[in-house]
């Protein structure tokens, strides 16, 4: 399961990660977001490292990132960003990206 990120986890789960992790900034009422849901949970399933930021609850975050479409997916490598998606994407092009950081 992908894991939701927070302000309080995002230092810890995304940029103190080792290796790749994917974050997908979304929001409950975006259908493209609900789309791409099951692509991001499927690679947390897989042993990705995947989360989830809810844009309505962390809009700080989003602000950041400078987040203005959803869904936006950014790849995290080393505490900083290395990889930037908006729109659905399916799961083959989010795992080949992915495999590009490991």
């Amino acid at each position: 399961m992908a894991k939701i990120l927070t302000s309080d986890n995002f230092g810890t789960e995304v940029l103190g990660a080792s290796g790749p992790v994917l974050v997908d900034f979304w929001a409950p009422w975006c259908g493209p977001c609900r789309m791409q849901a099951p692509a991001v949970e499927k690679l947390a399933e897989e042993g990705y490292q995947a989360g989830k930021v809810n844009v309505d609850e962390q809009p700080a975050l989003a602000a950041e990132y400078q987040v203005m479409n959803i869904p936006t997916l950014i790849i995290f490598k080393d505490g900083r960003e290395v990889d930037r998606m908006v729109g659905v994407q399916s799961g083959t092009e989010l795992a080949r990206r992915l495999d590009l950081y490991k």
